[in-house]
């Protein structure tokens, strides 16, 4: 297990490392670090997301208490590339945070707050219950809950299929993402969606843009052998063009991944109940509370918090909220402590 590779980049307004950590040759993870001293805070993102949904929170958070943060890239997401991206079960996916933090550091790691939104709240519980992450001090999820989320698999497909299947430009894409109310956040959706689509290059390939484009050049052709010539020339240059087009398109086809959904949150309130250390709860909305977790909150087993005026990304759409709630809950278990001058 070794780190294959290192540098610095600029994210947003924090100076943050990334490193690509290798498992083995075949199973290479990105993970984004930032700070230097304090507990570690374990960032795990939402399905189809990147460890980037975390760009705007982790700035904010670490203006607020002492602490590292750690952002992976889950397998099958962002830049992570795995042996079999197709295997996103619970089990496997709680694995890889389980490896990755052992190749990070050692049989001796160092106090572990883990924190996951949607499906990496699924498996941050997963991890936490199946105790894979052995210093950990806390979890944290976000808008995840089991009783919601079984209840929203049945309409998942119609959503993914509402989506559109690629864009012109990244910044198409950053447009759309914030008119649909996917992420409400204009700052963060400018890093976050780089993590969610990739370039491609369709446009070469796609058989209506040649089509069109042929149809184009016939409609105009003149009996003239000259115009004939410039035809076919202008013809060539049009088709050089369109191939220089780039599109983008998801990273991840979320839809092919629908054979995993159960596992991820069939039984997690029941697991998120059971895990002995702190826990918070971070919702959009109280009525995604189930019956499980309303008798655990009423019998003080978690603490719960709702931010309202939030889309499902409620990290990203209100980065200050989650952080100052997040910062109050770990000072309050003195698992950290504030920085000097910031007042809660």
């Amino acid at each position: 297990m070794a780190i294959v590779f290192c540098c610095f980049c600029v994210c947003l307004i924090t100076c943050t490392a990334f490193v690509f950590m290798s498992l083995t040759t075949q199973n290479i993870f990105r993970l984004y670090c930032s700070g230097s001293s304090g507990p570690v805070l374990l960032l795990l993102h939402g399905g189809g997301h990147s460890a980037l949904s975390w760009a705007v929170f982790t700035a904010v958070i670490c203006s607020r208490i002492s602490c590292r943060v750690v952002a992976m890239d889950l397998r099958a997401h962002g830049d992570t590339k795995v042996k079999n991206p197709e295997d996103l079960s619970a089990d496997t996916m709680a694995k890889d945070v389980g490896k990755v933090v052992e190749a990070l550091y050692g049989e001796s790691p160092p106090p572990i707050m883990m924190i996951g939104h949607s499906m990496g709240g699924a498996i941050a519980v997963h991890t936490a219950s199946a105790n894979l992450v052995p210093s950990l001090l806390g979890l944290c999820v976000i808008d995840v809950v089991e009783g919601t989320a079984m209840d929203a698999l049945n309409s998942m497909q119609n959503f993914l299929r509402s989506r559109p299947k690629t864009f012109k430009s990244l910044e198409n894409a950053i447009e759309w993402s914030v008119k649909s109310g996917q992420i409400r956040n204009i700052e963060s959706a400018r890093v976050s969606m780089g993590g969610q689509v990739k370039k491609c290059e369709e446009s070469a390939n796609n058989p209506s843009v040649s089509n069109s484009i042929g149809e184009g050049i016939i409609e105009e052709e003149e009996e003239e052998e000259g115009a004939e010539e410039s035809n076919k020339k202008r013809m060539k240059e049009d088709d050089q063009e369109v191939k220089k087009e780039s599109f983008y398109t998801w990273r991840v086809e979320l839809s092919k991944t629908e054979k995993y959904w159960d596992g991820w949150f069939r039984g997690l309130s029941a697991l998120f109940l059971s895990c002995s250390v702190p826990k918070l709860l971070l919702l959009a909305g109280v009525d995604r509370l189930d019956k499980d977790l309303t008798i655990g909150q009423m019998q003080g087993k978690f603490q719960m918090q709702v931010l309202p005026q939030c889309g499902h990304a409620v990290h990203e759409d209100a980065p200050e909220k989650v952080a100052d709630a997040l910062a109050t809950f770990m000072v309050r278990h003195k698992f950290t402590e504030f920085k000097e001058g910031f007042l809660c």
